[in-house]
């Protein structure tokens, strides 16, 4: 595969560590990119055909940006794996139902059962979820 790896420009250096230490594994191509969400995308198009996304939908005010970057980036092909911890704290709650219910204007989206799930690192906090594009 071709790989883009995205995060924060403060974070770019790990990236390119975590890239170095990895290299033996990789049988493509991977980059690191600032990829800060509600921006412009162009630079990552045309849509690619997986979006993989861990631990994203934490924070209030960055749901709109993420949103928005989600639906830049997407085309009718593309699949979005979405990880993430389910968190009972605070206004996690509150947070995530947010998400899920803005998501859901634009995406359709189906969770992977936990039976399916790697047996060594499945657990109930645990959720996997594949998004794609409404038709």
């Amino acid at each position: 595969a071709n790989v883009t790896v995205t995060d924060l420009e403060e974070l770019q250096e790990l990236l390119l560590v975590n890239i170095e230490n990895n290299r033996h594994l990789v049988t493509g191509s991977v980059r690191a990119k600032v990829l800060k969400w509600g921006e412009d995308v162009a630079e990552f198009l045309p849509p690619p055909d997986y979006i993989l996304m861990a631990d994203c939908i934490y924070y209030e005010e960055s749901l709109e940006p993420l949103l928005k970057t989600l639906k830049d980036l997407t085309g009718p092909d593309t699949c979005i794996l979405c990880c993430y911890e389910q968190r009972t704290m605070g206004k996690n709650p509150e947070i995530e139902r947010k998400y899920f219910e803005l998501l859901q204007m634009d995406f359709e989206l189906e969770k992977i059962p936990l039976d399916k799930h790697d047996e060594e690192y499945r657990s109930e906090d645990i959720h996997i979820v594949t998004i794609h594009r409404k038709q």
